[in-house]
């Protein structure tokens, strides 16, 4: 746990807040009311300001914000993430995130998240922010955005995520082989879209903008991806 502690650290990730908010979402994941990220709005909650975005430029800047500022704002201000009722934040030790069992540790997240912050205030100090952003900001921007052609890099971590949901304890360097292991164990509940990665972005940004209930299914709380605002 310590290396990885420092790994993540070290990527300016605060490490015991994101293990505990990252473990509720596999706990509820899909969950409109208990996912902790990734959460799909319905319609009534889609803002005002949207419609503006739905067109080509509008997807490019929404893409390149995503992509761009998309982890920092995610824990910063829990953009994409769970309602609360009140402001929630991953540097917060008493935000609604958290219970109070697990508040000491998000201090320890802190910490490590400052002392790595002030050791790259000294390093662009020392060798300057050009330097900084081209040996540490472009790296981390590559790593928090898209894997693109370093996904066998970062062990498939993108294209065998279910792997990761089914079986989250496991190494990401053996979710390839468990990924080929559990195919024919689920047979036709087996699905693979080899979509490019950069036409994927431009369909999910394009298609998949708010939920709707599907009024045909039997069983109540099904919702689909709609994109006519």
């Amino acid at each position: 746990m310590l290396l990885a502690t420092i790994d993540d650290t070290a990527l300016l990730v605060p490490y015991f807040s994101w293990k505990y908010s990252h473990r509720r979402h596999h706990s509820n994941t899909g969950s409109m009311e208990r996912d902790e990220v990734f959460v799909p709005k319905p319609r009534s909650q889609v803002p005002w300001f949207s419609k503006y975005f739905n067109n080509p430029p509008g997807r490019v800047l929404t893409l390149a914000v995503t992509l761009l500022f998309g982890w920092p704002l995610y824990l910063a201000f829990n953009v994409s993430g769970r309602h609360y009722d009140r402001f929630a934040c991953h540097f917060d030790p008493h935000g609604p995130i958290y219970s109070d069992r697990e508040r000491a540790q998000i201090y320890l997240s802190d910490v490590g998240i400052l002392a790595v912050s002030y050791g790259l205030f000294r390093l662009a100090a020392a060798k300057g922010i050009v330097y900084l952003i081209c040996v540490y900001g472009v790296p981390l921007l590559i790593v928090n955005g898209d894997y693109g052609v370093l996904n066998k890099v970062f062990h498939n971590i993108t294209d065998t995520h279910v792997a990761h949901h089914l079986f989250s304890t496991m190494p990401h360097y053996h979710a390839m082989e468990a990924t080929k292991a559990i195919k024919p164990l689920l047979g036709d509940y087996y699905h693979f879209d080899g979509t490019a990665f950069y036409k994927a972005m431009w369909r999910e940004a394009t298609e998949c903008l708010f939920v709707e209930p599907d009024e045909d299914a039997k069983d109540k709380g099904v919702f689909w991806y709609k994109n006519k605002l």
